[in-house]
């Protein structure tokens, strides 16, 4: 199947629910061809969507929403949309909570039950990551329904981009429904030839969890080598580099950092491991919790230094990200206070005046002048007046 080829879809009413990053980057790609209505619970949301300013930070949706007509508009009017729909495109955030080893996905269920409640025909596509085993739950529960499940691959402030280049699109249904929506998303895609895969709904949510969980092995291994090379005081970049000479391993995705974050990583590392509870293994729990030694490694040194204000720089996962859900450098922050550190935070995506009864300066120099210590997962310009302050484990200034 190949974006390249002659469209043969027909053009669809297509519903995406959810306008983060998933959700957005759905929403504009599939406007290109069809017609398209986002749905959000925030009205800020919706009518920035409808006025075509970005609510989240990336910019080739801005690029779109100014440059590329978009048959888009957005509602809170879930129902309304709803009725009129081909596909609804589910892309509620989903959740794991290590205490209840519970996934919640009670948004995704929510949203599933109002489609069909006004509109039985609707094809439902999940988007959101779920538990192994949650599509064929709900198939059960919607018998004569159409739901398919289809893994979303992309990264955060990249997720238009990785969505008009996709890496491979995965549906996990291979009838008439599932066809026609593999091809509305090789449709939308800029490269040709997009490797399609159609497997059952339980292997597409498993390719989902182990692709991130891969990932999160591969930083956690570099992590540790870092840890290694500081503790034992050698040159870390030159390890890595040596390392990622043989091409079977590659230079990409090597830079240290204080661990893994974000939406994906975290929950769905701890998600995949709370599927081995009867089934044997060692290496997913092994990467769990390597990504809390490599926090607890990052704090001992920061505090080693005896600093008596450490300045957290962004809580952002990444350059060009407005996310810090979940971002390795709380769990730092958070070692550093209970030691009774006072820590002060500069992060220009928070409008309030603390973040976990730390103070927020919004200012940049009285942050920097404030700051014995300076601590930033990854390093940037700004910060080159203050390098004798700065802590970080950046060695190639690229996430």
């Amino acid at each position: 199947m190949s974006a390249s080829a002659q469209r043969e879809t027909s053009s669809f009413n297509i519903v995406v629910v959810g306008t983060g990053y998933v959700g957005l980057a759905n929403a504009v790609i599939l406007a290109q061809h069809h017609r398209v209505t986002a749905v959000d619970i925030d009205p800020v949301r919706v009518q920035q969507v409808n006025d075509r300013v970005s609510p989240i930070i990336d910019a080739d949706v801005s690029h779109y929403f100014e440059n590329v007509s978009l048959n888009l508009t957005a509602t809170v009017e879930a129902a309304e949309a709803y009725a009129e729909a081909d596909f609804v495109i589910v892309c509620t955030p989903t959740n794991y909570d290590p205490d209840t080893n519970y996934f919640d996905t009670s948004t995704v269920e929510s949203v599933i039950a109002e489609a069909f409640a006004a509109n039985p025909a609707v094809n439902v596509v999940i988007k959101s990551t779920v538990p192994v085993g949650f599509t064929e739950g709900i198939r059960a529960e919607y018998p004569g329904h159409t739901v398919i499940f289809s893994p979303e691959f992309l990264r955060e402030g990249k997720a238009l981009h990785d969505n008009l280049h996709p890496s491979r699109i995965i549906v996990g249904d291979s009838g008439d429904a599932g066809r026609t929506f593999a091809q509305i998303l090789a449709d939308a895609s800029l490269d040709a030839d997009v490797p399609v895969l159609f497997a059952d709904a339980t292997e597409a949510e498993a390719i989902k969890l182990f692709s991130n969980t891969y990932l999160a092995l591969r930083v956690a291994y570099f992590n540790e080598l870092d840890t290694y090379a500081s503790v034992r005081n050698l040159n870390s970049s030159q390890i890595i580099r040596g390392v990622s000479l043989y091409p079977r391993i590659g230079d990409h995705y090597n830079n240290p950092s204080f661990g893994y974050g974000g939406y994906c990583l975290p929950q769905d590392t701890e998600e995949l491991l709370a599927h081995y509870s009867e089934v044997p293994q060692n290496l997913i729990s092994a990467i769990v919790d390597a990504n809390r030694t490599r926090k607890d490694h990052i704090a001992e040194e920061v505090i080693q230094r005896d600093p008596e204000v450490v300045g957290i720089y962004r809580l952002i996962m990444k350059e060009g990200s407005d996310n810090f859900r979940e971002s390795a450098v709380q769990g730092v922050m958070k070692r550093v206070k209970a030691k009774g550190i006072t820590v002060i935070v500069y992060e220009p995506e928070l409008k309030d005046a603390e973040f976990y009864h730390s103070e927020v300066v919004t200012d940049l120099g009285e942050f920097k002048r404030r700051a014995d210590l300076i601590i930033a997962n990854r390093r940037t310009d700004e910060l080159s007046d203050v390098a004798d302050k700065l802590y970080s484990r950046d060695l190639f200034t690229r996430d």
